[in-house]
């Protein structure tokens, strides 16, 4: 796993709105449904993988510390750069249960350059270094990454839906009220097995909303674009409208001109663990009859030579 920054391709001082607006940016650029990247699945995953650590408060700081690797695994306190340590066979691998059993340590007591071996055992109790012992320990399972295309409605009502990891497990994953376009699901226990019984890793599923046919969303407001007549906009009228939540009924004042907009508060989508909700943005498009009518051609030139008017002042 390469370092986050560089897999989002920021600084490390970049705040949190940055991360967040590069990570949307990224995920829909190499999404695998839209992506025509041969590499899009592995990108991915990565970029998820990367917001994993750099997107969460907690793992961003304790990242850049050096407590946790790019994986989110725990770093354990090694000998890299220790001076007088070095590996006389062998090559570390990476996560739990390191084998330190092949480090030697030259101190420099006329031995002509000759380093005398330590117990692993003894270098396990100076140090408090895990799996130290010739034996290898248990060793935790890899994380796996996948991707949840959850309807609108399901998003902003709660429910479940079914995942299929790269394991090849079929999970049905909860989805909590109001979950957030982006947000990552980690589902303990749910990645690779582990190795000499160690704990199995775990799954991370990142939702993101499948798009609606009639509904934008902008934060937690939805946008929609409502047609009306013209004689709804000239006269006035009630007319229904829909929501996340079923139709309900609005008033067009009278005179309204089409793209005005029209605010139905707590019809958007609801806040995941906190009180409120977002709006509903009603744009409204007037739409006139198909094909032409001869009364309402001779009614508009009436209108045109009796009571002209120019609704584009001061753009031209």
């Amino acid at each position: 796993m390469r370092d986050p920054y560089e897999v989002l391709g920021l600084a490390k001082a970049a705040s949190a709105a940055e991360i967040k607006s590069t990570y949307r940016r990224l995920a829909k650029k190499y999404h695998p449904d839209q992506s025509k990247d041969p590499r899009a699945k592995e990108k991915f995953a990565e970029i998820n993988s990367a917001y994993e650590i750099v997107g969460d408060e907690k793992k961003r700081g304790e990242f850049d510390r050096g407590e946790i690797d790019a994986e989110g695994k725990p770093r354990h306190p090694g000998f890299e750069g220790f001076e007088g340590f070095t590996q006389r066979r062998g090559r570390a691998r990476p996560g739990a249960g390191q084998d330190y059993s092949n480090f030697s340590f030259n101190f420099g007591d006329g031995t002509d350059g000759e380093a005398a071996s330590i117990d692993p055992d003894i270098l396990s109790e100076l140090f408090g270094v895990r799996g130290a012992s010739r034996a290898r320990g248990p060793q935790r399972g890899e994380d796996v990454v996948a991707v949840a295309t959850v309807p609108l409605a399901l998003a902003a009502a709660g429910g479940s839906v079914r995942v299929t990891l790269p394991t090849g497990k079929t999970l049905d994953v909860a989805i909590p009220v109001g979950v957030e376009d982006g947000k990552s699901i980690r589902l303990r226990g749910q990645g690779q097995p582990g190795l000499r019984g160690g704990a199995a890793g775990d799954a991370l599923i990142t939702i993101h909303y499948a798009p609606h046919p009639l509904f934008k969303v902008e934060g937690r407001d939805l946008r929609l674009d409502l047609p009306i007549t013209l004689y709804e906009a000239v006269l006035g009228s009630k007319v229904r409208a829909p929501t996340l939540s079923g139709e309900v009924e609005i008033t067009i004042p009278q005179g309204a001109s089409s793209g005005r907009v029209l605010r139905l508060r707590g019809k958007g989508l609801p806040a995941a663990g906190e009180a409120g909700q977002g709006d509903l943005m009603a744009t409204l498009r007037i739409v006139l009859p198909p094909g032409s009518d001869a009364e309402l051609d001779n009614l508009m030139r009436a209108w045109r030579d009796a009571k002209p008017y120019y609704p584009r002042a001061g753009m031209v």
